[in-house]
């Protein structure tokens, strides 16, 4: 009996699917490039450098790159790395970096020679013959200017015509020639962080991610003065919006070291990658992992209890050491996270416009949720330039406001479709700057900023939120008119979007408060700290400021307590006074003041 009753636990046991990896809820993995793969036929080379890795970080999973600016990896090689891994339990896959030898920059393949086409789909064959499943690194684009380009350009614009040419070249050249190969390969592209000007080089989130049997994020956000200037929010953004695209084909992000100063900023790009729920993170790359981290890369504000904790990567660290903590982290968090939910953004797939605006307004304090469909049902959308790139955008504002719901539009957006929004509401947007710094009741900046002058007619539209020039002169920073049953918002943003971060924290305020109707939660208190709400009365506070900074999180409802999921403590609410917003019925709030420490972040259940 006992044998029988070991023999069905057994049976069980083997039935239930293998919980992911080392970590909660994701599992971590290394690309390993072209180079260092070519080096692994040295077993005992290999072994040494593994056990250095290993020793520090957890890892679930590598892939093995067979290609990279014009030069393959010895097929000796990427055999003797699939043994060795395997030998270690460690999963892995193949990688494919899609470049040529250049002169500085990164050269592509044009796809219009013979014989580039050739090696792609010779490059895309051998790599199919040896996994059954490769991810693309993100230079699957075309960048060539080349006399053969050009003349199979045509009249075409250079975005017409590289669209056009990629989605011919993945189906043709990458995943067809693959799938031919072997029927099993699962071809991934890896999509860049600079997801504003993928049509110009021609990558298409529409058409071609559908080709690909699974698409990959870069949330690489490195360092804002980089020549990127790319902001952290987006390590969270870009997961979600292309969560949004592509519903359970979106395989993870992938965080590096690049231009990076400090180690709290690595932790932070995967934080924000993990906390828009991805599955895996890959760090780029095997031998970035084996970087030794120096004191330079210490922030002034370690050792006083941040989220990140120096001593804890322990003695002669490694990046593989600051991945280790990082991921321990959120490990703790994970599983205490819902889905998550914003302030619906709509960016059409392809569109510009206002680029990376909601990234600024991510690290202002609004949590964002972009979306490629224009979100019907939401209280309020908030519309960019991005926006305009819609056709049909005026009937779906008109729809949206004659349910009785709102849209807040940008400045950007304003003026690019001002005679087309004069169905709906009256402005005048024009070259016209005003250079401000006093904001009326809302406070004032240390410095002036440049904006654009936003002009309404009187009693047509009202001023919300003034800004004043000297006192004598001013034009609306946030203005409001109706159209039928709902409310048309018009938020000014300034010419410069650093000077969002230097806007008054009332100002901010009555941003958030009037953009986040459908989310439970907002904070009030300075730009550089970011909310990042769920759908299970779960949210993270999380300051990117180099001080310690104070904040007040409001929550929709009566009075009630939070409780901080990784300490215990408890904070107790006091009732907010109802804020006067046109259309809506006030609403009883709580509000709970804390500090949160340098590069840290807070997580709270209500």
């Amino acid at each position: 009996m006992r044998k029988i009753l070991l023999f069905v636990i057994l049976s069980v046991c083997l039935a239930l699917p293998t919980l992911a990896g080392h970590y909660n809820g994701f599992k971590v993995s290394i690309y390993i490039t072209q180079g260092d793969v070519s080096r692994m036929s040295n077993t005992k080379w290999l072994d040494s450098v593994w056990t250095n890795i290993s020793s520090r970080l957890d890892v679930d999973k590598v892939y093995i790159e067979t290609y990279r600016d014009g030069r393959f990896t010895p097929e000796a090689a990427v055999n003797a790395a699939k043994k060795f891994f395997k030998s270690k339990g460690v999963e892995y896959g193949g990688g494919v970096t899609f470049t040529k030898q250049g002169d500085g920059h990164w050269a592509t393949f044009g796809y219009v020679d013979e014989a580039d086409r050739a090696e792609v789909k010779k490059i895309s064959e051998f790599t199919a013959k040896h996994f059954d499943e490769f991810i693309l690194d993100d230079f699957f684009f075309n960048s060539d200017k080349s006399p053969a380009n050009t003349a199979a350009k045509g009249t075409m614009s250079w975005t017409e015509f590289r669209v056009k040419l990629m989605n011919e070249a993945a189906r043709d050249l990458v995943v067809g020639p693959a799938h031919a190969v072997n029927p099993k390969c699962k071809v991934i592209i890896k999509y860049p962080n600079w997801y504003e000007h993928f049509p110009a080089l021609g990558f298409d989130l529409s058409e071609e991610a559908k080709t690909f049997d699974g698409i990959w994020t870069g949330t690489e956000s490195r360092m804002p003065d980089n020549d990127q200037h790319l902001q952290t929010y987006l390590s969270y953004e870009i997961i979600r919006y292309f969560n949004n695209i592509a519903p359970g084909r979106n395989g993870g992000g992938w965080i590096d070291t690049g231009g990076m100063r400090y180690a709290d900023l690595y932790a932070e790009q995967a934080w924000l990658t993990l906390w828009g729920k991805t599955p895996e993170c890959i760090l780029f790359e095997f031998g970035s992992v084996q970087r030794p981290v120096g004191n330079y890369w210490k922030g002034k504000w370690q050792g006083t209890g941040t989220s990140f904790n120096w001593d804890d990567m322990g003695a002669n660290p490694t990046v593989g050491s600051l991945a280790s903590v990082a991921f321990k982290t959120a490990s703790k968090v994970l599983p205490h996270l819902g889905n998550p939910v914003g302030i619906k953004s709509y960016k059409p797939i392809g569109s510009v416009g206002d680029d990376n605006l909601q990234n600024f307004l991510g690290m202002a304090g609004l949590p964002i949720e972009m979306v490629p469909d224009f979100p019907e049902g939401e209280e309020m959308v908030l519309l960019t330039e991005q926006a305009a790139c819609d056709p049909y955008i005026i009937d779906k504002i008109k729809k949206q406001l004659k349910s009785g719901n709102e849209v807040l539009l940008t400045s950007g957006f304003a003026k690019r479709m001002q005679k087309e929004l004069g169905d709906i509401v009256e402005l005048r947007v024009d070259d016209r700057k005003g250079f401000v710094n006093n904001f009326g009741r809302f406070g004032q900046s240390k410095e002036k900023m440049i904006i654009p002058q936003v002009l309404y007619y009187t009693n047509d539209a009202w001023e919300d939120i003034p800004a004043i020039d000297k006192g004598v002169f001013g034009w609306a920073f946030l203005l409001n008119a109706r159209y039928e049953n709902g409310m048309v918002w018009v938020l000014t943003v300034p010419d410069s979007y650093a000077d969002i971060y230097e806007l008054p924290a009332p100002v901010l305020n009555r941003v958030r408060t009037i953009a986040g109707a459908d989310v439970d939660v907002r904070i009030e208190g300075p730009a550089k700290v970011s909310v990042f709400a769920y759908d299970n009365n779960t949210f993270i506070v999380e300051s990117f400021l180099d001080e310690p900074v104070d904040v007040k999180v409001v929550v929709k409802g009566e009075s009630k307590t939070l409780t901080d999921v990784l300490t215990g403590e408890k904070l107790t609410g006091t009732a907010e006074r109802p804020q006067r917003i046109w259309l809506r019925d006030s609403k009883p709030e709580s509000g709970y003041s804390m500090t949160i420490k340098p590069h840290s972040f807070r997580v709270f259940k209500y």
